[in-house]
């Protein structure tokens, strides 16, 4: 079973300062990945080993193991050229923008997308890492949209130019009598994932960084008007005042002048 922990607490407002910075995890956790697949890959190749029967074989107790292992399983290698660089860049993408929940996706995108693949699969066995890969894909785009944040939301439309055309590989494909066949269980499995994390996991509140007129290249202290306090010692001083321009003309002053009349309809 996998369990979600959300936190309830009040969000964090986070802006491109505090936030979107890159760290060594960014490209170290995406190459290590990378590196554990293609080990794999040239030990099966290398030595003769099959380790396919080791995927995901669908409502077996022995095909469960694939839940775990199927990710860093290919069949050739254009399986897994075709899956390098999408789960490079993904995975980089994933941690730079959502450093949070990065891991999370990461793991349990794994348990998930293969406990889908093990329970609606055909009776074939299931292997490599294009599920993983549909969670990335639609995590992204899905939580980039849920955010209303600008960056974001570019990084959803990026995703959506380079990869939205893996969208049709999530409905039943035709058998092919020579070869593997497409998991388009996997696939699916994938993008519901990552649809129910883009829900599920929280993540800050984005806003745009505050930049004030201090900030800004071309601050002029001289011009401003809270430093017009200010002297060059930085001693507290008044507002200077203003000159008054020369052919300045005054207004003439209007007086008023009252006086009492009595009334001659007074009673004698």
């Amino acid at each position: 079973m996998v369990v979600f922990l959300i936190n309830q607490s009040k969000p964090i407002i986070m802006n491109d300062y505090n936030h979107f910075k890159f760290s060594p995890s960014t490209w170290i956790i995406p190459t290590f990945m990378l590196v554990v697949i293609w080990f794999v890959f040239y030990v099966e190749h290398s030595f003769g080993i099959d380790l396919g029967k080791h995927g995901i074989f669908p409502r077996t107790l022995l095909g469960f193991q694939g839940v775990i292992l199927s990710p860093f399983l290919h069949g050739n290698l254009s399986h897994i050229a075709n899956n390098s660089l999408p789960l490079f860049i993904l995975t980089t993408a994933l941690i730079y923008f959502y450093r949070e929940v990065s891991l999370k996706v990461l793991m349990y995108g794994i348990l998930l997308s293969g406990l889908i693949t093990w329970i609606i699969g055909r009776d074939s066995y299931h292997i490599g890492a294009s599920s993983l890969i549909y969670v990335l894909v639609s995590f992204i785009f899905f939580k980039g949209m849920m955010t209303q944040y600008y960056r974001l939301m570019a990084l959803s439309l990026a995703v959506v130019i380079l990869y939205g055309g893996m969208i049709w590989y999530v409905f039943p494909q035709p058998e092919v009598a020579d070869g593997p066949s497409i998991s388009w269980e996997g696939h699916l499995a994938g993008l519901l994932t990552g649809f129910v994390f883009a829900v599920r996991f929280k993540t800050p509140d984005y806003v745009s960084a505050i930049q004030y007129n201090w900030e800004k290249p071309d601050f002029n202290p001289e011009e401003d008007a809270f430093m017009k306090h200010f002297d060059e010692n930085g001693n507290f001083v008044n507002t200077p005042k203003l000159d008054e321009p020369e052919d300045q003309v005054m207004p003439e002053r209007t007086t008023y002048v009252y006086s009492f009349v009595e009334s001659k309809n007074k009673e004698e």
